[in-house]
């Protein structure tokens, strides 16, 4: 039986916001107390830099489970993999909010945290291109960059609920209860928002494009590497504007205000009302990719990033929470000009049969280089130089090379996904 449209944006939002709950949940983490729980013996910024490296091991996953999930996804189906991803997720979270730390295990402790960390990531991998792809699917023609980009809300909807239990508990509790016991709650609470998403995923039906499509006689990376190599180049590049901005907005930031003597509520709440903005505003750009085209909002977007970045670190330094707030909002609207789009322009790009491993590919390989390394470079160059500078200049190139790849794509805007049976 078919599901309508909208039932499958709303399966697919609350499980990408679940999804992404848990995985910000952990980079807050890392910048608010896993540098003193599994890292004690290093100095402040030292333990923030290895807690950011374990963050990032997540991030080398993605492409491995991007693999994965989009081989069967692309054999037997989206539907399927978007409940085992969502199973994977909620219970590698739950288990983090149980970890015994440092003082208990020693050593062992970050070694168990990695490990969880590294099912996180195989599971995110995997998620991103099934949620897209059975709305993209689902979806008509005319208005699939408004429909495809609700799940790419689910980012900041996850973020912004993040964000919010950890501020919330650190503004109702002192600094050692939750540095004590407090952290694990929002990790253990993922156990029934995963409950709570399986029940709506378990409900929709397959993408119906799918469906229709007959197999592919070869395995679905062998047709996206002979037929799709520049679709899956110009995914890559797309993506490093786009993840670097995020995490530098919505993470770093908070390292950053660290540093330079912000409260963490200040910047914490700043990130908490930029992200409710950032969530209402991506399907408006997705929308207005279905009037004006995918690569002009998108071009937009990045060329706004590498300007605006030279202006957010000076706002951020003023301390003021309405400056801070200023500056993580207008950074989030331009990245929500790249990531509305970008769902409904990666799903154009491929074939029926190869387009769950092509997405997946491509988005989850530039995500190691981009979203990964983003914060421990940014620790990094603030360690070496004690400024800001060098950091905006390593968004401003990475936009470039965004500007680049997106312009010698080509306009995916009105393609018929169900005439997209076979590859190139």
């Amino acid at each position: 039986m078919a599901t309508s449209i909208k039932k499958i944006v709303a399966a697919s939002l609350i499980g990408t916001t679940i999804e992404w709950y848990d995985f910000f949940l952990y980079g807050s983490a890392a910048a608010l107390v896993f540098n003193k729980l599994f890292f004690p013996e290093s100095d402040p910024l030292t333990g923030t830099l290895l807690a950011f490296l374990t963050y990032a091991v997540g991030f080398v996953a993605r492409p491995l489970g991007g693999l994965v999930f989009g081989h069967f996804g692309d054999r037997i189906g989206r539907k399927t993999l978007l409940v085992v991803s969502l199973l994977m997720m909620g219970t590698a979270t739950f288990l983090i909010g149980c970890l015994p730390t440092y003082e208990t295990l020693g050593p062992a402790a970050a070694l168990l945290l990695t490990s969880l960390r590294l099912v996180q990531g195989f599971a995110l991998g995997g998620e991103w291109g099934g949620a897209v792809l059975i709305v993209s699917e689902h979806g008509d023609t005319a208005r699939r960059g408004f429909w495809a980009s609700w799940p790419q809300a689910g980012a900041p909807g996850g973020n912004l609920l993040a964000t919010g239990v950890l501020a919330a508990l650190a503004a109702w509790q002192s600094d050692e209860a939750f540095l004590s016991w407090g952290w694990r709650v929002p990790f253990l609470l993922s156990g029934v928002l995963v409950l709570i998403g399986l029940w709506i995923r378990l409900s929709i039906s397959e993408s119906p494009v799918f469906q229709q499509a007959p197999p592919e006689a070869r395995a679905p990376i062998v047709g996206v590497l002979r037929h799709h190599s520049k679709d899956v180049l110009v995914a890559i590049g797309a993506r490093l504007a786009e993840n670097i901005s995020f995490y530098l907005l919505t993470v770093f930031v908070i390292t950053y205000a660290k540093q330079t003597g912000i409260d963490n509520s200040t910047v914490l709440n700043a990130v908490l009302i930029s992200s409710g903005i950032h969530f209402l505003t991506i399907p408006m750009w997705g929308a207005m990719s279905d009037r004006f085209g995918r690569r002009p909002v998108y071009l937009a977007g990045a060329a706004g990033i590498g300007v605006w970045i030279f202006a957010f670190f000076p706002l951020v330094d003023t301390g003021s929470f309405l400056a801070i707030t200023l500056a993580v909002t207008v950074g989030l609207l331009f990245h929500g000009m790249m990531y509305g789009p970008q769902a409904a322009f990666f799903s154009e790009l491929f074939g029926t049969r190869t387009r769950y491993t092509g997405v997946s590919i491509g988005a989850q390989l530039s995500a190691i280089v981009a979203g990964a390394l983003a914060p421990i470079i940014a620790v990094a160059l603030l360690q070496q130089f004690g400024s800001s500078v060098p950091i905006s200049i390593y968004l401003g190139v990475a936009a470039l090379l965004t500007l680049f790849s997106v312009y010698a794509a080509r306009e995916t805007r009105g393609s018929d996904l169900a005439e997209r049976i076979h590859v190139k």
